[in-house]
């Protein structure tokens, strides 16, 4: 498994501290966010999740502890919008040229409006997916919302 991706790039040309760590990807759990939580031994609050959404039929990136789902209203509510609905799998990938499961906040190919769940700032460091399968970044939440020029808000 390589350790450089589209994602860590992005962070490394951003200037953000951040530490890579693998962990055991099982296709088949659900949810994957917490999964992964478990393989690497950590808090499922700290082991945010990235989700693609439509907002009003618009793209937009959602990062919420492991252990919770969006509220789509408030979610909706947060970018100015009246609906906001998961996007399917496939549109999701071809967005930000990440596979389901991989899918990182950092370096999408497309940039749209991210929203982060503010109780991650409840943490000094989170992890974040890396940008494949079985990766993750352990970083300051603060200077992840500052690089992706996020929405920070309550949306669980």
């Amino acid at each position: 498994m390589s350790k450089t991706t589209r994602a860590t790039q992005a962070l490394q040309q951003a200037g953000v501290p951040f530490t890579v760590h693998a962990y055991d990807y099982d296709p088949n759990a659900e949810p994957i966010g917490l999964q992964a939580a478990e393989a690497m031994g950590a808090d499922p609050a700290g082991v945010l999740k990235t989700l693609m959404v439509l907002v009003d039929n618009k793209p937009a990136c959602v990062i919420l502890p492991s252990d919770h789902e969006v509220n789509l209203k408030k979610l909706a509510a947060a970018l100015g919008g009246k609906a906001a609905q998961m996007m399917k799998p496939a549109d999701a990938e071809r967005i930000t040229g990440y596979h389901v499961g991989g899918i990182s906040p950092f370096g999408q190919k497309k940039r749209v409006p991210t929203v982060l769940e503010q109780s991650a700032f409840e943490h000094a460091e989170v992890f974040m997916n890396g940008g494949q399968r079985g990766l993750q970044v352990k970083l300051d939440p603060r200077k992840a919302a500052a690089v992706l020029e996020a929405k920070v808000v309550g949306i669980i």
